[in-house]
């Protein structure tokens, strides 16, 4: 499979089938149980379909286009992310990501999301991105303002709310691709 982009650290590539066990555990972590459990998978199997899914758009040069992110020392799958359309909103572009519980705290989630601002400007001529944030996760909300999004709203009643607490939105213009 392709390799989308590198960056320093990381190598930012089409998912492939031997990654389903990576992805299955890395959004099995209480964390992300937290803040998305919407997002977890029942099983490697469920995670296995989800990445022939992703495959097959990234593939195809469409949204939503999610990629894994792959440590380059060791080439281990530590966490992937996501450009797709704003639910409800035709031509808004949204980006999440999520970098799995042993390798937090390293700045990998804005190396990765700093990435995925020049795909989506590079591959789709997207200008300005949007990051949406579950009320209360202040990790999250540090990524966005560390990759210069800025707060725009509070959005309450969203159908992709996973925990009915309301959203915290946050865009970034970007400049160049």
């Amino acid at each position: 499979m392709e390799n989308i982009l590198e960056t320093k650290r990381l190598i930012i590539r089409c998912f492939r089938d031997e990654d389903a066990q990576a992805l299955y555990e890395n959004h099995m972590d209480s964390e992300v149980r937290k803040w998305f459990p919407n997002e977890c998978y029942a099983d490697w199997e469920e995670a296995l379909e989800a990445i022939r899914f992703f495959a097959g758009s990234a593939e195809r040069g469409q949204l939503p286009f999610v990629l894994g992110a792959e440590l380059k020392q060791t080439g281990e799958l530590i966490g992937d992310a996501g450009l797709s359309e704003v639910e409800g909103r035709p031509g808004e572009t949204e980006v999440g990501y999520c970098i799995g519980q042993k390798y937090r705290q390293n700045g990998y989630a804005a190396e990765l999301l700093e990435a995925m601002s020049v795909i989506a400007a590079s591959r789709f001529g997207i200008r300005e991105i949007f990051g949406r944030v579950v009320h209360g996760n202040k990790a999250s909300e540090k990524v966005l303002l560390k990759n210069g999004f800025q707060f725009i709203q509070e959005e309450f009643g969203a159908e992709d709310d996973p925990c009915g607490n309301g959203m915290r939105v946050y865009s970034k213009t970007i400049l160049k691709g």
